[in-house]
């Protein structure tokens, strides 16, 4: 490349890096054909950026559809050679011949502009299509004829191009120099002296055409001549230049003009030929030979070539020609859709993202012209996401409102670009965005409150019920782990009670639960997200503990003794449903457990008795007897309704008898505690006197407590050293189911003898009955006067049972 060619491109790139500064975009030139890794520029230092924006930036080459023929280099910031770049193949004959591509940056996202103008150097000759050219030229042809020549072509532009032709022999045919002016399309050669065919017949020339590259490139056609006589006139063209035009994508066949020309030589002399002298428009255009009809036969395009220049030859018999220009202008059609290319884009946004942030950056283009050219780009209305123009084929998309991934954790947004033709054309991309999640929601109990039972006597470490929450945020947002809240029990840690897995939920028990201790008892569990900071939430836990069945009945009356006999009194006149006696029994558990049913398991005489099944009382079945034997032993057994069911049994003797001694007489076989089985005639004898002694004392007493109330307390209290350990069932035992095992109030009747641990205690029964209790000697202990005067300080220990 010469000195002056050099400084014009030092000149130009100057000038356009001057222009580029005013247009916030970079400029180079280079010319063709560097070897790949060539520098072109520093576009760190043209650009003032700093090298590190360019890796954290991730900084890429965006050149659209185009081949991509330069390369970034972050580690150096300079743009390198990526390809070698013919520019005859790029460009082929247009003027600047320029690369234009962005330098795309993220975080946040830019772009910048690079023009990389490729300047030509001298690789291509100038060659002809044709390696020679025949000529048939009448004798008679005056100078200055002109024939036309084929004309080179050179793939180089500027002046790298086709400078100039050189003819030789020159003696009777010289170049015409108008043809070989700048932008002329046609060589001609000149006859400057006349042929003489009976001297030459044949003439055999060389035309050179040469470039004005260095060093200089050229090229050769071989043109023969044959001299023929006669026919003096040359054809002429009827108009130096045919204008006409043609829509793009019109059909093959489609006739595009008419060339016309004369010729003043008559008969075959005058018969013309037409041809097309171009052959780079040879593989668009056909004309007819004899009639001059220019027709297409190729695909024209008005975005690759917007006008045509077809050179025609006109050529008569004799070798005469003349020839015009046909200038085809295209007509642009709205034949291409809007292309759309994606420079950056984002796989996913933050739902916390603010209005405005910016999702992908989108080129779109339209190569028509006008208004089939001009572009508009939409997206869906019902999506937070919308389009803003950068410039005429850039948008941005960005975000319009808020997001919720809760709501909506992903988008397919279809942008659709249409040009402003008529019919419209267009063309969409869909962009799929995922929206990443932010922890906004506190995990949600499924329930507001949960209630759950567990047997009592359980097993520690049973697996109670299970408490679940949900959290609509995603992945460790999501994560739901479960605490127990601090809190108490009765003073106890709700964690001496239950616990709950961390994971799962499961509430297990951490000791074996009492119903009869506690019935039910409430706590708090709080679910506690996994994100930062954690959102959490709590609920309301009862635990119900459920009664089982491991308490026996407790028998309350008659009190079982171990030393003395104690005997239900029946007279033989009792009738038929005589109470003798109500067993009355207790029962710890609840509900059914505590349902008690009586039975008779064994009696002396079974037709004689029966007890109520539910409650107790044991009455005569049947009109007593002479004959029924006055010893009677009943056995009862109390019975819950628990399953397995539990029991408990009683022993009541029972006299059957109207007197006193008649009793003794019968009882005195039984058993007793060897202490007292000694002297048997002398107690019986005793207890005879005491009996009736007693009997004169209750009739006094009970005159006496009528009298003085006031002091039947204070009797009660004086008289109570000697009585038995009465055992006291709190309020528990009520029979608040009303099964009817036990009533609200009882009397009972205080029996005692001389030695307390003879005493016993009675259920006081109507004035009708009797009872009485023996010991082993047979001393009678108790009268009917006294069981009346202890009656009413009974009424005490029935109410507090």
């Amino acid at each position: 490349m010469s000195d002056r060619t050099m400084a014009r491109q030092v000149l130009l790139f100057i000038c356009l890096v001057s222009l580029s500064s005013v247009r916030g975009q970079v400029s180079y030139s280079i010319p063709e054909e560097m070897p790949k890794g060539s520098l072109v520029g520093n576009i760190v230092q043209d650009l003032g950026l700093d090298l590190k924006r360019l890796k954290s930036g991730k900084a890429r080459i965006y050149t659209g559809d185009s081949a991509e023929y330069i390369e970034l280099n972050k580690e150096r910031g300079v743009l390198l050679i990526k390809e070698r770049i013919d520019r005859e193949a790029l460009c082929r004959q247009a003027t600047p011949c320029a690369l234009h591509f962005q330098i795309i940056l993220e975080n946040p996202m830019e772009f910048y502009s690079i023009a990389v103008e490729i300047t030509d150097v001298n690789d291509n000759p100038p060659l002809f299509k044709k390696t020679e050219m025949k000529f048939e030229i009448s004798e008679f042809t005056q100078t200055g004829a002109k024939f036309t020549l084929e004309r080179a072509i050179d793939h180089d532009v500027g002046v790298n191009g086709l400078h100039s032709y050189s003819l030789k022999p020159s003696d009777h045919f010289i170049l015409n120099p108008q043809s070989q002016s700048a932008g002329n399309n046609k060589v001609e050669m000149v006859l400057q002296k006349p042929l003489d065919r009976e001297q030459e017949k044949h003439l055999t020339l060389l035309l050179t055409a040469v470039d004005g590259g260095i060093p200089q490139m050229s090229g050769t056609m071989q043109i023969e001549i044959t001299v023929l006589d006669a026919n003096d006139n040359a054809p002429v063209c009827s108009q130096s230049a045919f204008k006409t035009s043609v829509a793009e994508n019109s059909p093959k066949g489609t006739v595009v003009a008419t060339v016309t020309a004369t010729d003043a030589d008559e008969g075959p002399n005058g018969k013309l030929t037409y041809a097309i002298t171009n052959s780079v428009e040879e593989d668009l255009f056909e004309i007819n030979g004899e009639d001059g009809v220019l027709t297409l036969i190729g695909d024209i395009d008005y975005e690759i070539t917007r006008s045509h220049e077809i050179d025609v030859q006109v050529t008569d018999q004799g070798g005469h020609s003349d020839s015009c220009k046909v200038i085809v202008d295209v007509l642009d059609t709205n034949d291409n859709k809007p292309a759309i290319n994606l420079m950056s884009k984002s796989k996913a946004v933050s739902e916390s993202s603010l209005p405005g942030t910016v999702i992908a950056m989108i080129n779109a283009a339209d190569p028509d012209s006008g208004e089939n050219g001009k572009v508009q780009c939409s997206i869906d209305d019902y999506i937070p996401f919308t389009l803003k123009s950068r410039s005429a084929s850039f948008f941005s998309l960005v975000t319009d409102g808020d997001l919720d991934r809760e709501r909506e954790s992903g988008y397919n947004i279809s942008v659709i670009c249409a040009d402003e033709g008529s019919p419209s054309l267009s063309s969409s991309v869909t962009l799929s965005l995922q929206i990443s999640d932010v922890n906004d929601n506190a995990p949600v109990f499924e329930r507001s409150s949960y209630e759950a039972s567990i047997p009592e006597n359980n097993t520690p470490g049973l697996s109670i019920f299970t408490v679940r929450a949900r959290d609509a945020d995603w992945n460790q947002n999501a994560r739901v782990s479960y605490i127990l809240e601090d809190s108490s029990v009765n003073g106890v840690p709700v964690s001496s009670y239950v616990s709950v897995s961390a994971d799962s939920g499961v509430i297990h028990a951490v000791r074996s639960f009492d119903y009869e201790q506690i019935k039910d008892f409430q706590f708090r569990v709080i679910a506690q997200d996994g994100g930062s900071p954690p959102l959490s939430s709590n609920v309301s836990v009862k635990i119900i503990i459920q009664d089982q069945n491991d308490n026996t009945p407790q028998v309350l009356y008659p009190v079982q003794t171990g030393g003395s006999v104690v005997a239900e009194m029946v007279p033989r006149s009792a009738d038929v449903g005589y109470l003798v006696t109500k067993v009355v029994a207790v029962d710890v558990d609840s509900g059914q457990n505590a349902w008690l049913s009586y039975k008779l398991q064994k009696a002396t005489d079974r037709a004689l008795f029966e007890v109520g099944a539910q409650n107790g009382e044991i009455r005569t079945v049947r009109q007593v007897t002479d004959k029924d034997a006055v010893k009677q032993k009943l056995t009862v057994v109390v019975e819950d309704n628990g399953q397995p069911s539990r029991s408990a049994t009683v022993n009541i003797n029972v006299a059957v008898a109207d007197s006193f001694p008649e009793v003794l007489s019968e009882f005195t076989d039984f058993t007793h505690d060897k202490d007292y089985n000694y002297n048997l005639t002398f107690y019986l004898v005793l207890a005879l006197a005491v009996v009736s002694f007693l009997f004169i004392v209750s009739i006094i007493a009970i005159l006496s407590v009528k009298c003085y109330r006031w002091r039947r307390e204070r009797l009660f209290y004086k008289s109570g050293a000697n009585l038995p350990v009465i055992p006291y069932y709190p309020p528990l035992y009520a029979d608040v189911g009303g099964t009817g095992t036990l009533q609200h109030v009882y009397n009972y009747e205080v029996c005692r003898t001389t030695d307390s641990r003879k005493s016993d205690l009675k259920y006081a029964r109507p004035s009708s009955e009797s009872i009485i209790s023996l010991d082993t000697s047979g001393t009678q202990t108790l009268t009917h006067a006294q069981r009346g005067k202890l009656s009413e300080v009974d009424d005490q220990v029935g109410n507090t049972i």
